[in-house]
């Protein structure tokens, strides 16, 4: 068997082990872990999760998902814990103990000394039968019949069960506590998921400039507002500054096609009375959904009045990350 395939074959391999395992992963979605949900969101405390070796890792992801999706959680080494950090543990806090066997030595000394602290113990572990099992209140059982790994060793299948297990915890918790996109978006602030939920119109036009002409204004000058503004089109409106339509720039290409005269058009013959349009209330996400359906770059900004507001443009969507 040449190199190429023995990559595709273990790689294949590993895929399959893996799936299998989560598929024997949906039986352990049984009354405890409904238990388990429960205690961890009637509880006034944190979440503290622990591990030792790659299940510590996974643990540090967990405690970031819980987190961003609104149960508070800590990480704690399971070895550093025997050395002191046990003291992050207040009264009320659950603990959350990752271990594949259940029966390291590290896990052994901290499941007692949890237990003897009064607080409830959650193990997360590949054996039913381990130490850690027998010790636990709740038991997240993440059975797994062999490693994806060649030699059955490194921790692979093992991990993603973990993994998958952390996320259905979080995301149940997520469910019980009617997390919102709007409660997404104040833990996410400095990401692009969360400025798709709260970053709005308003937000971004100000910072451009506020092209305008009258409809009476001649062709000329609305071809120097364009210039001079730098977008590209102009906003034509009324003395109350109503919006009356818009000119762009391939509104004057096309006047040109027609070998129109130049020197006698007004705004108002050579503007488009429907431009598109957009609130200013609306969330900037919109403002790129309507780009994109109708294939432009920019958008005239109103008010719920219709009074002209200014432009939003492609470019400020590129800025904030939102494409």
């Amino acid at each position: 068997m040449n190199t190429k395939e023995i990559i595709r074959r273990t790689a294949t391999q590993t895929i399959a082990i893996e799936i299998a395992t989560l598929e024997m992963l949906q039986a352990s979605i049984n009354d405890d872990f409904v238990a388990c949900v429960e205690a961890v969101y009637q509880s006034p405390g944190r979440l503290v999760v622990t591990g030792i070796g790659k299940s510590a890792i996974v643990a540090q992801k967990i405690v970031a998902t819980l987190n961003s999706t609104g149960t508070p959680a800590l990480f704690m080494h399971a070895a550093d814990a025997i050395h002191g950090d046990l003291g992050m543990v207040r009264p009320y806090d659950l603990v959350l103990c990752l271990s594949k066997s259940g029966d390291t030595a590290e896990i052994k000394v901290l499941a007692p000394l949890v237990r003897n602290l009064g607080n409830l113990l959650i193990g997360m572990t590949a054996k039913q039968d381990s130490f850690l099992a027998r010790q636990a209140d709740f038991l997240l059982h993440t059975p797994i019949t062999q490693e994806a790994e060649p030699n059955n060793l490194a921790p692979t299948a093992s991990t993603t069960a973990q993994m998958a297990m952390g996320d259905a915890l979080a995301t149940a918790l997520l469910a019980v506590r009617g997390f919102s996109p709007q409660d997404f978006a104040q833990y996410h602030p400095g990401g692009a998921l969360g400025k798709q939920l709260y970053l709005r119109v308003s937000d971004l036009y100000p910072n451009n400039q506020r092209p305008q002409v009258k409809p009476q204004n001649t062709l000329q000058e609305s071809i120097l507002e364009i210039t001079a503004k730098c977008l590209g089109a102009t906003a034509v409106v009324d003395e109350e500054e109503k919006l009356c339509g818009i000119i762009t720039d391939g509104d004057l290409r096309r006047m040109l096609e027609k070998g129109l005269n130049f020197t006698e058009l007004h705004a108002a013959d050579v503007m488009h009375p429907q431009p598109r349009t957009i609130l200013d209330t609306e969330l900037a996400v919109n403002a790129l959904q309507k780009m994109r359906t109708n294939s432009i770059s920019q958008l005239i900004v109103i008010n719920e009045e219709g009074h002209y507001l200014g432009f939003v443009h492609l470019h400020d969507l590129i800025r904030e990350g939102l494409i």
